[in-house]
C-alpha cells in the first residue's frame, strides 16, 4: 500500500503550484520557433491533445484522443490525429476533460505527414481534486526519426489518482 501512496502523494504535491493548477486544462500553447533539444534535434512544433472523459478503475483506463500537430517552422502546417490512451495500474477515479501538450522534435527542420503516428509507451503519475496536473514520461513513435518531447504535462479536471504505466497510440486522421 505504501508503495501506491508514494506516487499519489509525489503527484498531490503538484496540485500545490497555485493558479496554474486552477488553469491547468487550458494550458498556453506558445512555444519559440526551433529550439535544439539534448539529442541535437529541432524543435518543429507542438501536439496538442485532447483527452475524453472518463472513468478509472482499479487496474486501469482507456480514453480517446484527437490531437492537433502545430508547426513552428516553415508554413504554418497543421495534422490531425486520432488514437487513444490506455493506462494499467492504480487508476483511481474520473476526469472529465483533459488536455496534454507535446514538444516535437526531430533531426532537422522538416515534417511529412502522419510522421507522428505510432505507439508511445511509458508511465504517468496524476492527481486532480477539481482542477489537477500530471506527468507522463513516453517515448517510442515511428523509426525514432520523429519524437515527442519526453516528459509532458497534463492539465484536467476531474477527481482521480493515478500511478500507471501508460500506452499512447495515435494515428493520422487526415
Amino acid at each position: 500500500m505504501r508503495k501506491v501512496l508514494t506516487p499519489a502523494f509525489s503527484a498531490a504535491s503538484l496540485i500545490v503550484a497555485g493558479e496554474a493548477v486552477a488553469q491547468a486544462a487550458d494550458m498556453p500553447t506558445t512555444y519559440r520557433d526551433e529550439e535544439p533539444d539534448q539529442r541535437n534535434g529541432v524543435k518543429i512544433g507542438y501536439l496538442e491533445c485532447e483527452i475524453g472523459g472518463g472513468v478509472g478503475y482499479v487496474l486501469g483506463s482507456a480514453k480517446e484522443v484527437d490531437c492537433t500537430f502545430h508547426s513552428t517552422v516553415g508554413r504554418a502546417r497543421v495534422d490531425h490525429y486520432t488514437g487513444a490512451i490506455r493506462k494499467m495500474g492504480v487508476d483511481l477515479g474520473f476526469t472529465t476533460r483533459s488536455r496534454l501538450v507535446w514538444l516535437v522534435f526531430a533531426p532537422t527542420a522538416g515534417y511529412h505527414h502522419g510522421s507522428l503516428s505510432g505507439l508511445y509507451q511509458g508511465a504517468t503519475v496524476e492527481a486532480t481534486v477539481g482542477a489537477g496536473v500530471g506527468t507522463n514520461i513516453l517515448v517510442g513513435g515511428t523509426s525514432g526519426s520523429i519524437q515527442l518531447q519526453t516528459v509532458s504535462v497534463t492539465g484536467q479536471l476531474g477527481l482521480n489518482v493515478a500511478a500507471t504505466g501508460t500506452s499512447v497510440t495515435l494515428t493520422s486522421a487526415d
